[in-house]
């Protein structure tokens, strides 16, 4: 069943049921929408674009931070047969510009705060773009762009008709750039169909669950592991605004059942819990069934501690990448706590290999490249016949990972092939090192790089970020470390902030560029 086709049957089953609720703490501003409400508002949207010349295989750009109607919108694009191509709500005016180019887009939805962004670098869109539709309070609509809330308001809600098949294009969902220049990856609908059933296969979900959606929809980890709940007709909550409190207060108030945390939110409580600033008391937090972390490396130590404080909780880790549809090809599984630290099993229906540089199969417990094979594999990368041939071989997804595999299955994370720091000959796994620094009670992050060095080719360079109030010294830090092997002992240290993408990853590139 098509997901659009989900989206429907979902309003004719549960039209009255809550669907959406949008939580902005910060303003004390709480809304919601029904399944029926949903299908409407994505149905006239897609009346719309289709009045507008829109045509199948076309493509509309969705330039929006979450909110409440950023996935009628998405069902809309989709259900008149366009291509929808979600951009990173941090883009700069020039990704934006290069990204809507690069995919030709007829459409672009947008919000109040790409005003000025889209205002720089329209003329050069002109040419592609013949829509342009402002989502945000109709006082700040320019005059060069049509307002969501008009269209949806007076538009033709009946179903639209369109054939929509599962070969049929669906997304161009641009990589996270952490690597380098974001790709736009290319989805057809049968790929989103599969990661609805994955997820729920995974993670359980029933009708009676509800998801707490925090991360940015845009990105594929976020909307793969909400339709889990969408496939039963579930309800989630999108929060804008994240705090230990403002987490723990909408589980506690919107009764919760699935969350999906990053990992520097999850910290965060623990710091928080820590430091009793908050208090588990304060918070119904009973019916929360299930915590489960993705996009990054997750260092054992925090799932340790989170452990002690919800000791009844379900705990899953779930890896992935774009251009396996998001999360999931593979997942530690429910249950499976003993294992914590490694990212698991393949996922439902899914196939991994580890192999050498030459493509020979490792064996258990020797580290290689990860390989991945599934009903989950883009399509490609978008005008991209190079880029996608280096990565795609006979049906299996290079996927630029070092793992390895345990005598029992279980795949362990060592770091990205392009995040190795060779020093003096030995390969030196920047994750290996993140994880032991985290252990030190006074470090709240902790990012490592190789930095240029004449006599051994690089060194390792430890960036740092201290727990607020805490007065480490570099001397103490490096007496922690002597703990590591001499080779993977940083040689020089940084205490800055770790930059990190809306989806938790270091963005090493940054921190390359600023201290290389």
């Amino acid at each position: 069943m098509q997901i659009t086709e989900i989206l429907a049957r979902n309003a004719r089953m549960y039209g009255d049921k809550i669907a959406l609720i949008e939580r902005i703490p910060e303003i004390d501003m709480r809304r919601e929408i029904s399944w029926a409400q949903f299908d409407r508002l994505s149905n006239a949207f897609a009346h719309f674009l289709c009045g507008t010349g829109i045509r199948k295989g076309d493509r509309v750009v969705l330039l929006m931070t979450n909110d409440i109607h950023w996935l009628p919108v998405y069902f809309g694009i989709l259900r008149s047969g366009a291509v929808a191509v979600p951009l990173n709500f941090r883009f700069g005016a020039e990704d934006i510009k290069r990204c809507t180019l690069l995919c030709e887009a007829k459409g672009l939805v947008f919000g109040s705060e790409f005003i000025e962004r889209l205002k720089s670098v329209k003329p050069f869109l002109d040419n592609s773009v013949t829509s342009y539709i402002y989502s945000g309070p109709s006082a700040y609509c320019p005059d060069f762009a049509l307002s969501y809330d008009d269209i949806v308001s007076g538009g033709e809600s009946s179903e639209i008709g369109n054939k929509i098949d599962s070969c049929d294009g669906a997304g161009i969902y641009f990589t996270s750039g952490t690597t380098g220049v974001p790709k736009g990856v290319f989805f057809r609908h049968r790929q989103l169909e599969f990661a609805c059933y994955l997820e729920n296969r995974h993670h359980n979900q029933v009708h009676q669950d509800n998801f707490l959606c925090i991360p940015p929809l845009y990105h594929a980890g976020a909307k793969m592991h909400w339709f889990g709940n969408f496939v039963v007709g579930a309800k989630s909550v999108l929060l804008k605004g994240v705090s230990p409190r403002s987490i723990l207060q909408t589980v506690s108030e919107e009764k919760v059942t699935i969350a999906w945390l990053l990992v520097p939110w999850a910290h965060d409580i623990i710091v928080a819990l820590e430091n009793r600033e908050i208090a588990l008391e304060d918070y119904d937090l009973e019916q929360w069934r299930l915590m489960h972390i993705g996009a990054q490396p997750v260092p054992p130590t925090l799932i340790e501690k989170w452990k002690r404080y919800f000791p009844h909780q379900e705990y899953d880790t779930n890896y992935g990448l774009t251009e396996a549809t998001g999360p999931g090809c593979v997942h530690l599984g429910i249950g499976n706590s003993h294992k914590i630290g490694a990212i698991g099993i393949p996922g439902f229906d899914w196939e991994c290999r580890v192999v050498s540089e030459t493509g020979v199969d490792q064996p258990r417990n020797l580290a290689g490249e990860l390989l991945v094979k599934g009903p989950g594999i883009m399509e490609g990368y978008y005008k991209n016949p190079e880029a996608s041939k280096a990565v795609l071989n006979k049906g299996w997804l290079h996927t630029g990972d070092i793992v390895r595999q345990d005598e029992d299955g279980f795949l362990w994370l060592v770091d990205r092939k392009k995040d190795i720091i060779i020093s003096g000959g030995e390969n030196i796994f920047p994750v290996e090192i993140e994880n032991f620094l985290m252990t030190h009670d006074d470090i709240l992050d902790a990012a490592v790089i190789g930095l240029p060095d004449e006599r051994l080719g690089e060194i390792v360079a430890a960036v740092i970020s201290l727990k607020n109030g805490r007065p480490v010294t570099e001397k103490e830090i490096l007496t922690h470390c002597l703990a590591l092997p001499r080779y993977q002992r940083p040689r020089r240290l940084i205490f800055d902030a770790v930059p990190r993408n809306p989806t938790g990853k270091i963005e090493k590139p940054k921190l390359r560029k600023k201290y290389y």
